[in-house]
């Protein structure tokens, strides 16, 4: 494959439980790929089942990049991620190895694919004057502020979502140029990569009947025993990690807070929860080329299409 320049990318998303890893395997083993994990959670050691984590075998199969490379209790975020990933995509690219990235976390896409919006590291002491402000006068008077400083921006946030609010008084007034005006240079920066993106969809009903199965599968592959692991590691339920879904509803029911049957009614409903907000933020990106999950030949030919066109 011939190197290019931005490097080609491809990229499998899509809701939890619709079918990104094997999807994301088959594609790959087609055209001789390599795959960078786009989930927030499967980059955590120790953490394999309620993270879905492909297998051994299917890491055998096709190598797989950012999984297992973090403790729990160590903070890793998006532009760390960003910075790692970018890494991986510039030495595949210099082999000649195509790169699929596959996952459900938006934002880790976004900043993979696109970089994150920064406007500087903003001003601590104007922030904490803001926010007493706030506490003192409410919402409304710095929301009106906002108004006049940068009404593009007023317009799209909530009058009543506090810290937005401050976050563009304080970008305006420590740079001199509306957040909004910030955002819209970022918009227009040169591409990273040549990406396409390919949503994978199922009917609702469908989605949801995998996803309760999904969590009954973890449930019967250990999950409760991959919680107590952690704990017994001193790893502790206020953790974010441990806080994310599937391990903060072990922890719950480890003290007691909810029954067995209803701890897996409520993480069924808030994994559906879950799936439903990843459609929204996916289904905002006019870039994503939905396709059915089931129909592996047509994705298979699109992203071949895609990378050698």
């Amino acid at each position: 494959m011939t190197t290019l320049f931005p490097p080609r990318i491809a990229v499998i998303c899509g809701p939890t439980g619709v079918g990104k890893t094997s999807v994301a395997i088959e594609v790959a083993s087609v055209l001789g790929a390599e795959i960078i994990s786009a989930d927030s959670m499967q980059i955590y050691r120790y953490m394999d089942i309620g993270t879905a984590k492909p297998s051994a075998l299917e890491q055998a199969r096709i190598p797989h990049h950012m999984i297992d490379i973090a403790d729990p209790d160590e903070l890793f975020d998006a532009q760390q991620y960003a910075n790692a990933g970018r890494k991986i995509i510039s030495e595949l690219a210099e082999q000649g190895i195509p790169v699929l990235v596959a996952g459900g976390t938006g934002l880790y896409i976004r900043a993979l694919l696109h970089g994150l919006f920064q406007a500087g590291s903003g001003n601590s002491t104007l922030r904490r004057s803001l926010q007493e402000e706030m506490a003192t006068k409410g919402t409304s008077e710095l929301y009106h502020r906002l108004c006049e400083c940068d009404p593009k921006s007023a317009a799209k946030i909530h009058p009543h979502d506090a810290f937005r609010i401050i976050r563009a008084i304080e970008i305006y007034e420590t740079t001199g140029q509306p957040i909004s005006a910030w955002r819209q240079e970022h918009q227009q920066a040169p591409p990273l990569f040549d990406v396409l993106k390919i949503g994978l969809s199922r009917q609702r009903e469908v989605l949801y009947e995998r996803i309760n199965h999904r969590v009954d599968l973890m449930v019967e592959e250990g999950l409760v025993d991959e919680v107590k692991s952690l704990l017994n590691r001193g790893y502790t339920p206020e953790l974010k990690t441990l806080q994310s879904i599937g391990y903060r509803h072990m922890t719950n029911f480890f003290g007691g807070c909810l029954s067995w049957d209803d701890t897996l009614q409520i993480l069924k409903r808030d994994t559906r929860r879950y799936a439903k907000r990843q459609m929204t933020w996916f289904n905002a990106d006019l870039q994503v080329k939905w396709i059915d999950a089931d129909r592996l030949y047509e994705i298979i030919n699109t992203v071949k299409s895609f990378m050698y066109s």
